[in-house]
């Protein structure tokens, strides 16, 4: 049996191992199989090096390990380096650790979805954790105009000078906001929301009418209804992702990077959708 997993803290709101798990069956591999795996962060580095020789070839790593996974990988890609975080580890049969990242291509991918180049846009980054790096590293390599907001401007400030953007202390109109922390996230699966409705958008330093500014609004968190970002984006008739979207799409590099084989996307859609879904 060949492995694969999610790593994160908790983990139990995941859809990755649904979505996975129906590519993989959609394929034919019933040799393999894809898990959750929760790990609070004193474990991490122990629990993560013994995956390899436990029959893992991969995992995904999700809040709040980004970091922690770079750091503890023997080799990194050039994204993964500059970027300073990795989402997808690969384990070799000597025991060694690849770091990845995926955020940042499938960040890219989810703009063209909706026919979106980001070289020349104003855009404005919520959050300063591993996915608000990649998306920084992500845009800034496109040629878009980054700025980056942080409820804690001390850590705003500092992505922005590693990176080479700004941080700005308040929001600010753009053409392209794009929301990297849990603010609305949502599961039945034992994750709290992390703010109510009325009080979501405070949290991401901004009002109802704020949110007009924006004419494209991705959100990566997810949820079985829409976040009241998206929801107030799209009232104002902005274009929208979904955090179901990028899930989707830095999955997807991750999946081919670990077994060859192309994605199919419609498959993994459909199982990352219906995970979750309110039933009755």
């Amino acid at each position: 049996m060949t492995r694969l997993g999610v790593l994160g803290w908790p983990v139990a709101h995941s859809r990755s191992p649904a979505m996975h798990n129906a590519a993989l069956a959609a394929l034919g591999m019933s040799d393999w199989h894809y898990q959750l795996l929760p790990v609070p962060p004193t474990l991490f580095a122990e629990t993560t090096r013994a995956l390899g020789s436990c029959g893992f070839l991969g995992a995904n790593v999700t809040i709040p390990h980004k970091r922690a996974a770079l750091a503890l990988a023997d080799e990194a890609s050039r994204a993964a380096r500059e970027i300073g975080a990795a989402n997808t580890l690969t384990f070799a049969d000597d025991g060694t650790i690849a770091a990845e990242n995926t955020d940042a291509p499938g960040l890219l991918a989810v703009l063209e979805s909706i026919s979106v180049r980001p070289a020349g846009l104003r855009t404005l980054v919520l959050g300063a954790g591993g996915s608000a790096r990649a998306v920084v590293w992500a845009l800034r390599e496109a040629g878009a105009e980054v700025s980056v907001w942080n409820r804690t401007p001390e850590r705003a400030q500092t992505l922005a000078r590693e990176l080479g953007v700004r941080a700005v202390r308040h929001t600010r109109a753009a053409d392209l906001l794009v929301n990297c922390t849990p603010v609305g996230l949502h599961s039945s699966a034992g994750v709290e929301r992390s703010a109510t409705d009325r009080e979501a958008l405070n949290q991401l330093g901004m009002t109802f009418d704020q949110v007009g500014e924006y004419s494209y609004v991705v959100d990566l968190a997810y949820s079985s209804r829409p976040t009241q970002l998206l929801a107030a984006a799209r009232a104002q008739g902005a274009r929208t992702v979904d955090g179901l979207g990028f899930l989707l799409a830095q999955g997807a590099v991750s999946f081919e990077l670990w077994t060859g084989r192309s994605a199919p996307l419609d498959v993994m859609r459909a199982a990352a959708r219906a995970h979750g879904a309110p039933s009755g």
